[in-house]
Order: C-alpha cells, then structure tokens, then sequence
C-alpha cells in the first residue's frame, strides 16, 4: 500500500468512523506558529500534534535536537486524542511533509501500519479547493498500546562501528550546502558523518509532491546495493522524508539514527568530513 494518499482521496474518507486525522504544521523559526494556523483553520476532524510538545522528547547533553518522546508517555497522549491501534490515521503538514513525515514514521514505530502521509499536504487540500474547519475535535477516549519495532531505530555507536562497513549505506537527508559543510546554520559543526552520500529530502518532491515511483527508484537505486540502509538530518526530523520515499519504492527496512547530526557532534570525538577533508 503507498504511504500518500491524495487530497481527493482523503475527502472520501472524510466522516469514517475509524479515520484519525493529524495536523503536523510547524515553523522552526517560530515556534507557535504551527498551533496559529491549525487555530485558524484546519482539514475537518483533524486533531494537531507540535513538534517539540508532542512528537519529542526533553533535549539532554546527547540524544539531538528532536530526541523521540517516551513511548508510553506519547501512547497515552495518542489514546486520550482518540487514536487507537484500530485506526487508520492521516498525517499532514503545510505542504512539504517534513513534519508528517515524523509523525508517520513515530506512529509506524509504535506499531500502526495503517497510516499515511497526504501528499501536498494542507496546500494540496485547499488547492483542490476542499474547506477547512475552526472546530477542535473532541474525539472519545481510546486507549493505544504501543509495540515498538526497535529495528527500525540505530544510535551513535552502531553508525560509528559501521562507518567503513560498505554494505551498510548513511544517507544524510540535509541539503548539500550543510552535508559539504559550507554552511550550518543550526549546530555547532559543520559537516556530515564520514561515508555518508547527501540525498536531500527537498529532492524527493516535485511542486510539493512526491516523485512518481520510477523516478523516487532511480533516485535511491544505490540502496539496492546495501544491506542495510540508514539515514540521518540535522535532528531525525527531514530524515523520515526520505524513509517514506524509500518506502514508497520497496526499501521497507531503511532505518533512522533519530539524533542525527545533532546527536553526532554533541561528542566531542565524532569524526566529521567536509567536501575537502576527514578530521578526527
């Protein structure tokens, strides 16, 4: 089953008893934004998630800029919006699926297949000329057991002991001016994991949808050659972008180093590589 589903598609579903809807929205630059523009209007029956409140956990010395919240903890918050293992659930964000994309991928972890990204996002529903809401849905309590696919996930340690392994393929999801180390506009270094190939996650759309399969293939054709595939951003947030993608084709076992570049230059004695060098 594809991971998208189209703005037409999902009006469809609109009124299903067992359809969950969230809104992902989110600015980085401001931090309440994402929560404004649900408020003032949002796909019908959608229930909103924030990225720092909701879909991560507090920051540490280690771990990331988007460390994923405590399992139980978010379960819990999933079961008291009213989501539950029976439901279908579909993810969007302002049109670029960065942020649905996290969401998708968390709720994947925790064990619900049967949940998708919509594609295009909100910008796509109100383009095809779809109505919004100012309702908050008060959906009935539910109750969500979480059963986490801890293969789905590596850390530090297992992305530094296979950093020479060839069969082992580190994408790094960033754009190429971060992944050279011409610029970083967030962490403290610049630079990307040594081995790692740069696919940007703004690459896998087109006008703000996702590549047709061929060409979503052609782009990740190298996986084909690993045995294992993990990809990496700035903080296991855009990373998920390029999980779905890879989705999309076939890959199904890509995994994430949640903590991502983030994570890797929190120590002190992570290798880093440029465009022109390796340091240790």
């Amino acid at each position: 089953m594809s991971q998208l589903i189209t703005a037409k598609s999902l009006y469809d579903l609109l009124g299903t008893p067992d359809l969950r809807i969230a809104d992902t929205r989110f600015d980085l630059t401001n931090l309440d934004a994402g929560r404004q523009v649900y408020d003032s209007g949002h796909i019908p029956g959608a229930i909103f998630f924030d990225l720092d409140k909701d879909l991560s956990g507090p920051l540490d010395l280690h771990g990331g800029r988007h460390p994923l919240p405590d399992i139980n903890v978010f379960a819990e918050e999933l079961g008291k919006r009213g989501v539950s293992n029976n439901h279908q659930v579909v993810v969007y964000d302002d049109g670029d699926s960065m942020f649905a994309g996290r969401l998708w991928w968390m709720l994947r972890y925790l064990g619900l297949n049967n949940t998708r990204v919509l594609d295009g996002g909100f910008k796509a529903w109100s383009a095809s000329g779809y109505s919004s809401s100012l309702n908050h849905p008060l959906y009935p309590t539910s109750t969500f057991v979480p059963s986490p696919r801890h293969s789905m996930v590596v850390d530090r340690n297992f992305v530094l002991k296979n950093i020479e392994n060839k069969k082992v393929l580190l994408i790094d999801a960033r754009a190429g001016e971060r992944y050279s180390g011409e610029v970083e506009p967030i962490d403290p270094v610049a630079g990307h994991i040594p081995s790692a190939i740069n696919l940007p996650y703004e690459d896998n759309l087109h006008a703000g949808r996702f590549l047709v399969s061929e060409k979503l293939r052609q782009r990740f054709a190298i996986a084909q050659e690993a045995d294992e595939v993990v990809v990496y951003c700035g903080s296991g947030v855009t990373a998920t972008h390029n999980i779905l993608a890879l989705e999309e084709v076939g890959f199904t076992s890509a995994k994430l180093y949640v903590g991502s570049w983030s994570d890797w230059v929190s120590y002190d004695d992570a290798p880093v590589a440029t465009s022109q060098k390796i340091s240790d």
